[in-house]
């Protein structure tokens, strides 16, 4: 057989096609900014954001803002970051308990109605979990009665499932990604009569004396993704429930992170929250508004959403 004969020309370029083919594979594999994608069909949405640097926290001046915003410092937010486009759901938190059998305790602190005081009160409850909190939800609501821990068991779980390297944000990217590029109380701008068409926050008809003065539509929580998105494509960011991160507490920002990864010192014992929730004013579903719990407590209006990363 010559070495001109057509067979083994062919043979030889399916051997280079064959050969390259899993490298371009993989190239088309990794997505693009903007990009939307499931790793599996019971997986969270995942949106992929731009790198940049932002200020975070939020300056004095500031209306609603609290000391522990504070100091003001310039974080970098590296490419390769996919964010969850909402919070984790209650079907896809359902499909982790079942597969791993997680003991979800028996209790929560929820508001409810106290007979002898005749208002609502904060209490832990038994008999109320993520499958019952004390009020309606369809699986299309945001996962509550979460702890930190179960958060961070869920992400390591959804690792396994699909391969990827799943966790919670940091709490330097989530105040990124919720600003999306913007400078301002909210990322629609600084005002609150706009609370009602981005976010799902007390309003006028929760009876709630601290209630914005409009209606979105939910007093509970509310189904993820029912709201306007924000410049990076994520929703529900600001309000719903209030989002673990991955950060230890500390009282203000003095010797924070600069390079966009997690703070894993100070209070470990108690892990940070943002973004505000269902149950809070408008002053409290700012994007700099922090605030922490206790890595074991669960709460009806504490959620989460994940991270993802990879190499661009």
């Amino acid at each position: 057989m010559s070495a001109r004969d057509p067979r083994i020309c062919c043979a030889v370029a399916a051997l280079v096609i064959a050969s390259v083919a899993p490298a371009v594979a993989q190239q088309e594999r990794v997505p693009a900014v903007g990009d939307v994608f499931r790793d599996c069909p019971h997986c969270p949405e995942m949106v992929v954001v731009r790198s940049g640097s932002f200020w975070m926290g939020s300056p004095p001046s500031e209306e609603g803002r609290h000391s522990n915003e504070g100091p003001r410092h310039r974080v970098m937010i590296g490419s390769g970051l996919a964010v969850g486009v909402h919070e984790v759901t209650r079907s896809e938190f359902g499909r982790f308990v079942s597969a791993t059998g997680r003991s979800m305790g028996n209790s929560c602190w929820t508001w409810e109605r106290d007979l002898l005081w005749e208002s609502d009160l904060l209490k832990e409850h038994p008999g109320r979990g993520w499958r019952n909190p004390g009020f309606s939800q369809t699986d299309s609501h945001p996962a509550v009665c979460v702890s930190w821990d179960d958060a961070r068991a869920y992400a390591e779980w959804l690792s396994r499932e699909t391969g990827e390297s799943y966790r919670l944000l940091s709490e330097s990217e989530w105040e990124y990604v919720a600003r999306a590029g913007t400078d301002t109380r909210y990322w629609w701008g600084d005002s609150s009569s706009l609370l009602c068409r981005y976010a799902n926050g007390a309003d006028a008809s929760s009876g709630l004396p601290w209630g914005a003065d409009c209606n979105d539509g939910y007093f509970r929580t509310s189904p993820v993704g029912g709201f306007g998105a924000n410049p990076f494509g994520l929703r529900d960011v600001l309000g719903n429930v209030w989002e673990w991160v991955q950060d230890c507490w500390n009282e203000s920002y003095s010797g924070a992170p600069g390079d966009g990864g997690a703070w894993e010192s100070g209070d470990c014992s108690r892990r940070v929250l943002r973004g505000g929730s269902w149950y809070y004013a408008p002053w409290a579903l700012r994007a700099a508004i922090r605030f922490r719990g206790p890595t074991g407590i669960r709460s009806g209006y504490n959620g989460f959403r994940v991270a993802r990363t990879f190499t661009p």
